[in-house]
């Protein structure tokens, strides 16, 4: 796992597919049980208009807990202790505050998503009745990149974590993966991702705190802030970071971080204003519950990636000695299971592995239900078959979920054969969608935007930023490779 030194899985192949699959069929009986009580003693029905809206009443604090577990990917827990690596304390802080922000500037969006069509179920039903058919089409597209972005980022995170601690196969990882999500999902709708969301939310936050107590607290090695802080500071004689105040991990000045912060800010925006799975959940919400659920589920978020990076990331730079990490697996995200086996040995790596595919699957099954959304009603009952209702809708909903974790699963093993991992994708995600998020958000809040600005600035954007992307590579290092784009 680093340049000098063989880092061996901790865990038997078995455990891991035990994880993946057992787990993931765990879930889905759970859930074929709770759809089954709610039939028989709340005479609840699972049509189309349930699995896509869960009857428009969800109360804030289950939407917050989605929220949050919706924001919680992989890239959350392992780009965030990886940044930690790279750039020290500065870095936990720039990647939860870079990325919170705009969950709660969402808010703003779901109460006038709940206030201007409160029958909509996605968030392009507003752009098509507003500007009609080829805006309509401009926005399918970059939610759809949207949407496949996350979902390639979710796969090859975990499942690199998952080969790095079980040795499982890459490939079947990805596979495997998405099995049990689809089947719960195919079940209970948009509220199975509710109720399971709150349910992996819990297990994540608790494996942080074991992380967190063992670090600063009873590890033997460490155990203790100020034993921390000393192994910074020789961390910092060894290998002084470029671009940070005196080469310190200690410092919040630093040019590194600072740029990574502006692109974590910019890329995410389009992650949250773009991806239908949160106008689900707002259309899901209460119109009462809307705004405070997102403001909570923004506010609370935060917590996790900054404790998570400021543990993980920082243990693996104080445990690491003079064996450092490889950029390819730094951008890989193994910072954090390095630092989980260094600080609990077996006992982290299990944790990691809970905790990867417990954060893998719930914000999945969230991508699942916005695909879903876009393609049984922006693309097969606006375009296809208009007159589609009840179960011909619930049906391409379902055969939806079946063909996107399909085509994920491939894509996600072309990536990896590729050598394209999750770091790569986080940071190329702002290039490819941010252009689309000021005509977006300004189609719910300023009348005076027309349907020619609406459909020209998300292409003409992304041509520039395709550009200026590419030239700025080709000018910095003189080649352009999937290690110079991605720097």
């Amino acid at each position: 796992m680093s340049e000098t030194a063989n880092f061996v899985a901790p865990l038997s192949q078995g455990f891991g597919y035990g994880i993946i699959v057992g787990l993931g069929f765990a879930f889905a009986l759970v859930m074929v049980f709770i759809t089954w009580a709610l039939k028989r003693y709340q005479y609840e029905v699972q049509t189309s208009e349930m699995f896509s809206t869960a009857g428009r009443s969800v109360k804030s604090g289950l939407v917050a807990a989605a929220v949050v577990s919706s924001w919680t990917w992989a890239a959350t827990l392992l780009q965030s202790s990886a940044v930690a690596y790279q750039y020290g304390v500065s870095g936990p802080f720039f990647y939860a505050s870079g990325a919170c922000v705009q969950i709660i500037l969402f808010a703003t969006l779901a109460i006038e998503l709940k206030r201007r069509a409160p029958n909509a179920h996605t968030f392009l039903e507003v752009i098509r009745a507003r500007y009609g058919t080829t805006v309509h089409v401009v926005f399918i597209v970059f939610c759809l990149m949207t949407n496949t972005l996350v979902t390639a980022m979710l796969l090859t995170g975990g499942s690199a974590v998952l080969t790095s601690l079980t040795g499982v196969h890459t490939v079947a990882a990805c596979f495997l993966l998405p099995i049990g999500v689809v089947l719960y999902t195919l079940f209970g709708g948009i509220k199975a991702t509710f109720i399971t969301d709150y349910m992996h939310t819990v297990v994540i936050i608790v494996v942080i705190f074991i992380y967190a107590f063992s670090a600063y607290a009873t590890n033997d090695t460490l155990g203790s802030p100020s034993r921390v802080y000393d192994a910074l500071v020789a961390a910092a004689d060894r290998h002084p970071v470029e671009g940070n105040a005196q080469g310190s991990y200690l410092t919040m000045h630093s040019k590194e971080g600072g740029i990574f912060w502006v692109i974590n800010l910019v890329g995410n925006f389009g992650t949250v204003f773009l991806d239908n799975g949160y106008y689900n959940k707002a259309i899901a919400a209460h119109p009462v519950h809307a705004f405070p659920g997102y403001v909570i589920g923004g506010l609370c978020w935060f917590a996790i990636p900054w404790l998570c990076a400021s543990t993980m990331g920082i243990s693996a730079l104080a445990l690491e000695g003079t064996q450092r990490m490889s950029s390819e697996d730094v951008t890989a995200g193994l910072v954090l299971p390095f630092a989980a086996v260094k600080l609990l040995g077996h006992s982290g790596a299990v944790c990691t592995t809970l905790m990867i595919f417990m954060a893998v699957t719930s914000a999945f099954s969230a991508q699942l239900i916005a695909v879903s959304s876009i393609l049984t009603y922006d693309i097969y009952q606006a375009y296809i078959n208009p007159s589609a209702k009840g179960k011909m809708l619930v049906w391409v909903s379902h055969m939806s979920c079946v063909f996107w974790a399909i085509a994920m699963a491939s894509f996600a093993t072309g990536l990896h054969y590729a050598g394209i991992g999750m770091g790569y994708l986080y940071l190329l995600m702002g290039v490819i969608i941010s252009s689309a998020v000021f005509p977006g958000a300004m189609t719910l809040v300023w009348k005076a935007q027309n349907w020619v600005a609406a459909a020209a600035s998300p292409v003409l954007g992304l041509a520039m930023s395709l550009i200026a992307w590419l030239v700025t590579a080709k000018r910095e290092s003189g080649v352009l490779t999937v290690a110079t784009t991605g720097a």
